[in-house]
């Protein structure tokens, strides 16, 4: 049974494993230190009540080890740990005509610009035309609005990455 591997493992190992579904240091140490979880509920719960005590910074570290969506590059380069997962998750972006990748990397300099961050959605399922339209509605956003928008992204992100560590480990 894959959560009794998860279990199982020694605080560093976990951590590890955990830091591959949110990057929050703070958030995979919290994940690691409450195991062991009776079940996988117990898992996602951890998860999500973990994700409430998290700080303006914890979440800008999360963001921090996300490529920018379309960016393969940075994908293949700098982020190999959850490359096959944030590639799957991006498949709308990796179909795109050219003009939509460039509107959406044009689109994300401004985001980062008034934001601070990397534009964080959840883009699994979705085409990287909804992924533009997101981005450019969520440019509309007061700052602290939108990082809760970012973090809410970040938590579905999360979730899909610790159904995916169970299914894979």
């Amino acid at each position: 049974m894959p959560l009794s591997r998860l279990n199982a493992l020694d605080a560093e190992e976990a951590r590890s494993e955990f830091s591959r579904c949110c990057g929050s240091s703070r958030w995979a140490r919290a994940m690691a230190s409450r195991r062991p979880f009776a079940d996988e509920e117990a898992l996602y719960r951890a998860a999500v009540e973990i994700e409430r005590g998290l700080s303006r910074e914890d979440w800008l570290e999360a963001f921090r080890h996300h490529p920018r969506i379309g960016d393969k590059e940075a994908l293949r380069r700098q982020f190999a740990s959850t490359r096959a997962w944030a590639s799957g998750e991006q498949a709308g972006a990796a179909a795109a005509a050219a003009e939509t990748l460039d509107a959406l990397f044009l689109a994300n300099k401004d985001y980062e610009t008034r934001f601070g961050h990397l534009f964080i959605i959840c883009a699994t399922g979705k085409s990287a035309g909804e992924m533009l339209e997101q981005l450019r509605l969520r440019l509309a956003n007061a700052r602290d609005d939108e990082l809760r928008v970012a973090a809410g992204e970040q938590s579905k992100i999360t979730r899909l990455r610790l159904e995916k560590l169970l299914k894979n480990f």
